[in-house]
């Protein structure tokens, strides 16, 4: 089992900055992939960040340049330090991650969500 905690989310100003972290415990291998995903509302979930497991990070256009995300594997955390946030970025942030575990002598992989956290963008 698997838990993923995340933190960082609230009240922003035009042009203000926040920083959301998502922390996973539990019993597993390894993580691989990991994501920040968002939802606003009446609109679909969409990709904002993902970083892989060797590093490598991917951005939805409407964010390059004022995110970054970033992960500490001594921590099984991911980070995403977003910037320069603007009303259009409000939304329920959802981190997901990509785990491999072991379990009936099988090695397996799943991915898990954490539990959504608020980022509200206004004056």
């Amino acid at each position: 089992q698997v838990q993923l905690v995340e933190s960082g989310g609230g009240l922003v100003q035009p042009g203000g900055s926040l920083r959301l972290s998502c922390a996973a415990s539990g019993s597993f291998f390894s993580i691989n992939g990991m994501g920040w995903y968002r939802q606003a509302p009446g609109k679909q979930r969409e990709l904002v960040a993902a970083i892989t497991g060797g590093g490598s990070t991917n951005y939805a256009d409407s964010v390059k340049g004022r995110f970054t995300i970033s992960r500490d594997n001594a921590k099984n955390t991911v980070y995403l330090q977003m910037n320069s946030l603007k009303p259009e970025d409000t939304a329920v942030y959802s981190c997901n991650v990509d785990i491999t575990y072991y379990t009936s002598g099988i090695w397996r992989t799943r991915d898990y969500w954490g539990q959504g956290t608020q980022v509200t963008v206004s004056s």
